[in-house]
């Protein structure tokens, strides 16, 4: 199952940028950037569900803010498009400091443009897809048209975006006149999918033909049928999850696999699997589990610890002893629950221990839960039978453990 958390990284201007990053259950096979649309935020619908989708196909997926927007600092009125090319280099750069260089850009609108551009800046990637891009990015302006002569007559002006109020300047409209996409993704030479919708009522499907007629083989085209612009219906979104997920899978490493390793007689193995720095198979007779750390200390918390392996056997091993017991002398014993807690203990009297060295020992708190019509003998019989099984008294014994190395 993938797991989303939030970060945060320094943007073109020096702000914090608020991102998510969606991560699979288990290690990586590659890295993505989203960017999304115009004057919208990493939480958009489509950005969350094809970020998840590709979470759950094994690829990690950064979305973030940009600059002034969402959750990050800045101020929007002095972005644009050059900025926010800016602002996912960074946010390349995060990835590549702190996990790994983004391998896929995907980007929404106006973000598909920038994805277009960045990608003759980010070295690692390795293919790019849009959704609803410009094949100009002056196009943005036919969101606010009617303000464009205030712009540039009085330096700036309010105007509504999406339903918000935002501060559009002059050196916007500069920076975006003449910026036409077909140049660079000619000269990309990077594998393309370009998605858009033949309604989109926000970015004309012209758009799409030419970006599409400018990109070098290979390239690919989805025809998002009756989408709007905005991918606001669950399905739309999804759908584009669905074929971006099995687009990219030629374009990314190949997945790590590994199988169990064979059980042996009366005994436990245990086999790295090679996701993750710590995760194992762990094969009892017929029996596969998995063995993990916490993400706390680098493990990716998808199987029990070592810890957890020991406290269960006590568990089972008391529960199991105290079932056997009760039927045996016929005890009406309905149900049997046990909870057992490990920690580390200071030892408060310990002869052999060295003058003034602190002294710890694993404590295993054992919590046995009886349930039925059962007297006050019987359950204090039971607390007792529970202390006589195995495994407790295994913990209780002097143990040898004895290694070698396998031939």
């Amino acid at each position: 199952m993938s797991q989303s958390i939030k970060v945060q990284f320094a943007g073109t201007f020096g702000d914090n940028l608020a991102a998510r990053l969606e991560l699979p259950s288990g290690t990586p096979r590659a890295f993505a950037l989203f960017a999304h649309c115009f004057s919208c935020s990493k939480d958009i619908l489509a950005a969350g569900r094809i970020s998840r989708r590709l979470a759950g196909d094994g690829i990690a997926v950064l979305r973030f803010d940009f600059t002034g927007l969402g959750n990050s600092e800045g101020d929007f009125a002095n972005t644009n498009f050059s900025s926010n090319i800016d602002d996912l280099v960074r946010a390349a750069e995060f990835l590549a400091a702190e996990y790994s260089a983004p391998s896929i850009l995907i980007g929404h609108s106006l973000g598909g443009s920038a994805v277009i551009a960045a990608a003759h800046r980010i070295d690692a990637v390795k293919a790019v897809v849009t959704i609803g891009a410009p094949a100009d990015a002056s196009h943005v302006t036919t969101q606010f048209i009617d303000s464009v002569d205030e712009i540039r007559e009085n330096g700036e002006a309010k105007v509504s975006l999406g339903g918000r109020p935002f501060t559009i300047k002059n050196q916007f409209l500069d920076d975006i006149d003449g910026q036409t996409l077909e140049h660079s993704l000619s000269a990309l030479k990077r594998p393309v999918l370009i998605c858009h919708s033949p309604i989109d009522a926000t970015v004309g499907v012209e758009n799409a033909s030419r970006l599409f007629a400018a990109a070098m083989h290979p390239k690919s085209f989805l025809s998002l049928d009756d989408a709007d612009h905005l991918l606001s219906r669950v399905a739309d979104a999804d759908h584009v999850a669905d074929v971006v997920s099995a687009w990219v899978e030629r374009y990314v490493s190949t997945r790590q696999t590994s199988t169990p390793p064979k059980p042996v007689k009366d005994g436990v193995v245990v086999q790295e699997t090679g996701n993750g720095k710590f995760q194992s198979w762990v094969v009892n007779q017929d029996f596969v589990l998995l063995a993990d750390e916490p993400q706390s200390v680098g493990g990716m918390g998808s199987g029990m610890t070592p810890y957890g392996y020991v406290s269960a056997g006590l568990a089972a091993c008391s529960s199991m002893t105290i079932r056997m017991y009760a039927d045996h002398k016929k005890i009406p014993l309905d149900r049997v629950t046990v909870t057992v807690i490990h920690n580390k203990s200071h030892v408060e009297d310990c002869e052999s221990c060295e003058a003034g060295k602190s002294v710890k020992i694993d404590v295993f708190d054992k919590e046995i839960r009886l349930e039925g019509k059962l007297s006050e003998e019987d359950r204090q019989r039971l607390l007792e039978i529970a202390g006589r099984c195995p495994v407790h008294r295994t913990l209780h014994s002097e143990v040898k453990v004895r290694s070698r190395l396998a031939e």
